[in-house]
Formats: structure tokens, sequence, C-alpha cells
């Protein structure tokens, strides 16, 4: 049995695929949400309170830990994420369960460079440094824990990202898309089913444990072949393609809080901002789906979930 806690993109396709491959899983969200299958158990439970967690968790050989912070702010980040972490490795380690986390690129303290297993994760301030206490915390705790580190999310259910709907809603309109930064910048995408697969696997895999993996990544592209290749997907013209200024994003972060969170990232898209799974890749024994497969299933969820 494995405890899955949050049923955004990530926690929902992990469920998937678990209860596909025929494993029993706990969903644990306050909604009560969660993929409907016969051998998922959907629970409405607060995962920051050990009260409600320990009992929920009792008997699971993994807890993938899928929430994320209530708002995409730093405060909010500092206030929720440490704590939540903390409540799920107590009720892991209690449980002899391991715990697999999906990680960001936000902690590499070296992007300007090709970011491997190895490169260093000790970006400080703000969300990036959250980032790092995160890491730095799963490694002290008793806990048994794997991280596996995935770049900008794209895929069925992915909707607040920057290859979500601020693109394909646009594209299926046969409208014009606008990214941040820059449009010709080489970028990793990660494919969010590519992701599960790669938690998954490391959580059946007990010498992987105590790591920080990646997920398995395509080759990077530009903002603007990623949006080419959802049109081709979606069999509709290329879109025009154009980017908002890093110096707009900074000059409108003087007066908006959202504006300045997301300016704090704008290194990601105005330079390359490139990621290696090749090792990870070997130890899983998986491989990044390849890109126009992933577009194409990526449209046909939007279509699906449009009409629905």
């Amino acid at each position: 049995m494995y405890v899955v806690t949050g049923a955004g993109p990530v926690g929902y396709t992990v469920a998937e695929q678990l209860a596909e491959q025929g494993h029993r899983v706990r969903v644990l969200t306050r909604s009560g949400s969660g993929p409907e299958h016969p051998l998922v158990e959907r629970i409405r439970a607060d995962v920051s309170d050990p009260s409600q967690l320990d009992q929920a968790v009792e008997g699971a050989a993994a807890v993938f830990h899928c929430i994320h912070g209530s708002a995409y702010r730093a405060s909010a980040w500092a206030a929720e994420l440490p704590h939540a972490e903390r409540v799920v490795m107590d009720a892991a380690e209690a449980a002899g369960a391991v715990v697999v986390f999906p990680e960001s690129l936000y902690s590499y303290s070296e992007p300007d460079r090709i970011m491997a297993e190895s490169s260093p994760r000790e970006a400080t301030g703000g969300k990036r440094g959250i980032r790092t206490e995160l890491l730095q915390a799963r490694q002290a705790h008793a806990a048994t824990t794997v991280s596996v580190v995935a770049g900008d999310f794209f895929g069925p259910r992915v909707k607040t990202a920057h290859a979500g709907e601020r693109m394909v809603t646009p594209i299926l309109a046969g409208k014009a898309v606008q990214f941040i930064g820059a449009t010709g910048q080489p970028h990793s995408f990660t494919y969010v089913p590519d992701l599960a697969a790669a938690m998954v696997a490391a959580a059946q895999k007990p010498e992987l444990w105590n790591s920080v993996l990646h997920a398995p990544t395509g080759p990077a592209v530009t903002q603007r072949e990623m949006a080419i290749a959802h049109a081709t997907a979606a069999g509709v013209a290329a879109p025009k393609v154009s980017a908002v200024p890093g110096w707009v994003l900074r000059v409108a972060g003087i007066f908006s809080t959202d504006m300045r969170e997301l300016a704090e990232l704008l290194y990601q898209f105005e330079r390359p901002f490139v990621m290696d799974s090749a090792a990870s890749q070997r130890l899983l024994g998986l491989e990044p789906t390849p890109l126009p497969e992933a577009a194409a299933a990526t449209v046909q969820w939007w279509k699906g979930s449009a009409a629905g």
C-alpha cells in the first residue's frame, strides 16, 4: 500500500500510475479528490496535522509527498512547507516508510551550467533558499527519503505552469502566446508522467534511497519550440510567440508582490536553463517521453478537459 499526499498534477499522476500497476493507494487531500479507481482510497485529511496523518500512513511502504504551498510566495512556502514535510517525515519514520519528494531546480546554485545530480544545491534567499533548506532538512531527518528533481512541468492536468494553460489555451484558440524572459533560450521542461514514473521507480529501489535523482527529461528546447510542438500536436498553425521582457516584470514587482515573486526566477528564462538526467535514467531504467508524443497526450487531455 502506498500513500500520496496531494492530488495536483504530480500527486494525481503518481496515484494513477501506482493503481494501474496493481497497488493499493491512499490519496490524502483536504478536499477528498484524486483518481477514481478501485484501488484508490481518497481520504480527507490535513497532512500537516500529525493526529490525522499517523493513522493514514500506518502500513504504507512509501509516502509520495506531493503538496505545495498555498501561494507562489516565499512567505507562504516558509510558513507551510517545512512544517508539513517534518510532519510527513515523522509519520513515515514511525511507519517504516520511505518518503519520495518531487523537487525543483530552484536550489541549484550554478544554474548557468548544465545541472546534473552532482551539481551544487546551495542557493540562498527567497523561494530558492527555501528549497535548499528543505533538501537539507530531509537529509538531516531520521526518515528515509529520496528527492526527484524536475524542470518546469508540462503535460496532462498541468495548468498553472509556463507550459500550462498560458500556453496551451491560446494555441487551441488560434491566438498568440506570450511567455516571460526570452523565447529563444534553451530550457528544460519535464513531462509530469515521466516525473511520476521516476518517483514510483525510486520508491521501489532501496539502493537509491537517501539521494537526489533527476526525473527523465528530454533535450532542452526553447519556449518557442515548446509552443510549436503543441501546435503541431493539435493540428493548428504555429502561433505567434512573444515574451514580456524581464525589466517589465522587475518594474511591476515594485508595486506587485506577485510580479516580484515571479521576477525572482527570471534568470531561468533569460538565459539557458538546462538539466541533465542521464545518470538517473540509467539508475532508474527509464527514458523521457519524446516531445511529440508528450505534446500529443497533453493536447488530447486539454481538448477532453474543455469538452467536459
